[in-house]
């Protein structure tokens, strides 16, 4: 397939920023905030990818994802739990029938630098222990040399070995440099198939940012008008509080529409999210903090 990079919108840098700017100066009332904090957290994608992850460190990241606070009721669980392809299997044993997807990094993982062969085998790996998403990350060397066609041909390739697991194309927008690039960088995975495009692993700085997501979103909106099909979004690493996640749903809603509100199609990727939303639900329900040490790490 080749790959017009010329088609691809050029983005509006100022007006980005300005959109951005603006969402980010909105209050939100106590009711609405409460909920969106819930809906925020049924969206998260909890994370180990360590090289010291254990079965045994696995299992308390997916009792977390099932329990996230017993003593306030009504919280739901988490979407996913994301993990190394070995320890599939003992994520989805310990998650059971509770509905939380388990997704699996692949095509060497954070780097993206191995043999095509190797990366699907990867990916068939995963698929085989029973992963039910595949986060996969672009050959940034091949974008940075103009090998567009390289880079849609392989998403296209660990699209067909994915199966029935859904695909999230990570960009790794902070090695990406310019927001057209970022632009571009969309519009190829969204064409190559990826059910979801996310902006980073977590393992570089500068991870997600409200104007990077805004970029992408645009792409997901252009090409929803163009053909009606829906593609997911995930914001990964560097969310932390409570009001930062509010103020993605809100560009979210606006952009997309409340359609796009929901697990299946917005993600956030940022395991500290959680405990922030957790003690401000505390805070609303009770009157008081809790301390961060309250809540698990992981």
């Amino acid at each position: 397939m080749k790959v017009d990079m010329h088609r691809s919108a050029f983005v509006d840098q100022v007006g980005i920023d300005e959109r951005v700017a603006r969402i980010k100066t909105r209050s939100i009332k106590k009711e609405t905030k409460v909920q969106g904090m819930k809906l925020a957290l049924s969206m998260i994608d909890l994370t180990t990818l360590e090289g010291q992850d254990t079965p045994g460190k696995v299992k308390q990241m997916c009792y977390k994802a099932m329990h996230l606070h017993d003593q306030l009721p009504g919280l739901p669980t988490v979407a996913a739990v994301c993990v190394y392809p070995t320890l599939v299997k003992t994520a989805k044993k310990a998650l059971g029938d509770s509905g939380v997807k388990v997704a699996a990094v692949a095509t060497a993982f954070p780097s993206g630098q191995a043999p095509r062969s190797v990366k699907l085998a990867d990916t068939k790996f995963a698929v085989s222990e029973g992963a039910d998403e595949i986060d996969m990350v672009i050959s940034r060397g091949k974008f940075h040399s103009g090998d567009h066609n390289f880079v849609f041909d392989e998403i296209a390739a660990i699209k067909e070995a994915c199966g029935m697991a859904r695909l999230k194309v990570i960009l790794e927008t902070g090695e990406l440099g310019t927001y057209d690039k970022v632009r571009l960088a969309s519009d190829i995975a969204i064409a190559a198939g990826a059910d979801f495009i996310k902006t980073s692993t977590g393992k570089i700085s500068p991870a997600a940012t409200m104007p990077i997501t805004l970029v992408m979103l645009h792409a997901i909106r252009d090409h929803y008008l163009k053909t009606g099909q829906m593609i997911a979004m995930k914001p990964a690493g560097g969310i932390r509080t409570s009001k930062e996640a509010l103020h993605y749903l809100m560009m979210v809603k606006e952009e997309l529409g409340p359609e796009w509100l929901s697990p299946h199609w917005f993600r956030f990727g940022a395991s500290s999210l959680a405990n922030d939303i957790l003690m401000q639900l505390e805070k609303e329900a009770t009157g008081r903090y809790q301390g961060s040490d309250y809540f698990s790490l992981d």
